[in-house]
């Protein structure tokens, strides 16, 4: 599989950390001074941080990329600096990696002998991660954390929908992509409907402008764990159950994106060619964009 993905020069970089704002997923991180991509398993290969980095020490790169192994990221990450592997580590536990997690720890503590830095201090930090104080979480979110977490009301600007709209248009279960069966019949050359899973509740219309006459599955890019099964899962589908069309319907917030590209690394994996539609839902129930990818 073809998979772009973000390179650092660290000769070039001077850590400026202009570049960490513009990662949507929190990959590039300053560390000891320098940029690092501390999550390949989250970076979307789009380049939002290449545009901000005044040295040009970022730059993006197609390579062949083998499915995610963890074991094998700790053994290159394990021989930079203690700081980059805590901050790799936490970021899996950030987003729900906890199956990465455990395999990342497993591998330092099989390999502590020959490691430079004291692999019981690691486990320390990211226990003392677990254990910080909510207020802390609650300041980061306000000082410029994840959009997608930041607390808005909506008084007076209510989505009005007939009563008579309000049908489902649910064919099949489940709808969960680590519960579906790629193979079930209801797939068949179907036209497919990749949600994400708050779409369906700030979109008034859901089942009859974005559902209606499409088969479901429904993911959450930020907070699922093991998302590589969803590309093995929709390449599958792509290639055995020779859907016709893919739509993605995805939120505003820049966490959200993460789902078409899973998408997109299907189809990249995929033999066969569908066509893909973008469908971008704002926080307010509103359709912002809509067009083919």
């Amino acid at each position: 599989m073809i998979r772009e993905i973000v390179r650092i020069d660290e000769e070039k970089c001077n850590g400026c950390g202009l570049c960490v704002p513009n990662c949507h997923e929190g990959a590039l991180q300053i560390i000891d001074g320098k940029a690092v991509l501390v999550s390949e398993l989250m970076c979307d290969g789009l380049g939002a941080c290449v545009g901000h980095c005044p040295q040009d020490a970022i730059t993006i790169e197609k390579r062949e990329a083998e499915p995610y192994n963890e074991r094998k990221v700790m053994e290159e990450l394990s021989l930079k600096s203690k700081n980059v592997v805590i901050a790799h580590l936490k970021h899996l536990k950030e987003h729900n990696e906890l199956g990465y997690l455990k395999e990342g720890i497993e591998y330092l503590m099989q390999n502590e002998d020959r490691l430079p830095y004291d692999v019981r201090e690691i486990v320390a930090a990211l226990d003392m991660q677990a254990r910080k104080p909510s207020v802390e979480a609650q300041h980061n979110v306000h000082a410029g954390g994840c959009p997608g977490s930041r607390t808005m009301s909506f008084e007076g600007g209510m989505q009005r929908v007939a009563a008579s709209d309000i049908q489902s248009a649910l064919t099949h279960w489940p709808v969960q992509l680590h519960l579906i069966n790629p193979a079930a019949s209801h797939f068949q050359q179907c036209d497919l409907l990749v949600a994400a899973d708050c779409t369906a509740f700030a979109h008034a219309n859901f089942h009859g402008k974005l559902l209606a006459g499409k088969k479901l599955v429904i993911a959450c890019p930020k907070l699922d764990a093991n998302k590589e099964i969803y590309v093995e899962k929709l390449s599958r589908m792509v290639d055995e159950a020779r859907v016709n069309t893919i739509t993605v319907a995805i939120m505003e917030v820049p966490c959200c994106g993460g789902l078409l590209q899973i998408v997109q690394m299907a189809l990249q994996r995929a033999t066969r060619k569908v066509p893909v539609k973008a469908i971008v839902v704002g926080i307010r129930g509103e359709i912002l964009q809509e067009e083919w990818v």
